[in-house]
């Protein structure tokens, strides 16, 4: 039986998401409120404007579900995903969601002009994987607990912990499911 992933599909790349998911063999469905949480195994957070997320699920009542979901369930969270999951976030005063141990900066390498692709070996699903870049954070550090997957420029720019997966980048940008289907295969 194939696995069900929601994508949170309040901003951002949320089609490519889909597309990339169901290529990795999962059936999809995406999340608008609190209702469409229900019966999936995971949950994708995609990139977007983190600030402006947060906003839209307070105000559809998703930040609270979402969380709750998390206790129990994986997420996996690109670009400002992986913003929201931040225990710490550089030059705000808390976290959103908090719950991945990192600490991340916002834009980290740059605007939206100086966006780039990098070739990435990412432990455990790929040796050359494409990370597309655009306006992204990186980790500034990772807990003990946390396994760092990949770095860019001596910067953290994928982690796992436990049953959270995140990135700085866009995987669903790329033709290349990998991150997607390590994700669906846990």
């Amino acid at each position: 039986m194939a696995t069900r992933i929601g994508v949170l599909a309040l901003q951002g790349a949320v089609s490519e998401h889909v597309h990339a998911l169901e290529n990795s063999g999962s059936q999809v469905s995406l999340v608008k409120n609190i209702g469409d949480l229900e019966g999936l195994d995971g949950l994708v957070l995609p990139g977007g404007e983190s600030t402006m997320m947060r906003r839209m699920m307070d105000r559809y009542g998703l930040f609270e579900a979402v969380k709750q979901f998390a206790a129990e369930k994986p997420v996996f969270g690109t670009c400002a995903g992986l913003i929201l999951m931040a225990k710490q976030i550089e030059g705000r005063k808390g976290p959103h969601l908090s719950i991945l141990d990192i600490d991340v900066k916002r834009n980290a390498f740059g605007r939206q002009v100086e966006s780039f692709e990098a070739d990435l070996a990412i432990k455990g699903i790929s040796e050359h994987y494409t990370g597309v870049f655009i306006r992204a954070p990186y980790i500034k550090s990772a807990a003990a607990n946390v396994d760092v997957l990949a770095t860019y420029e001596d910067h953290i720019v994928a982690c796992r912990q436990g049953r959270f997966l995140c990135c700085a980048f866009h995987p669903e940008l790329t033709s290349d499911p990998a991150m997607h289907r390590y994700f669906v295969q846990w």
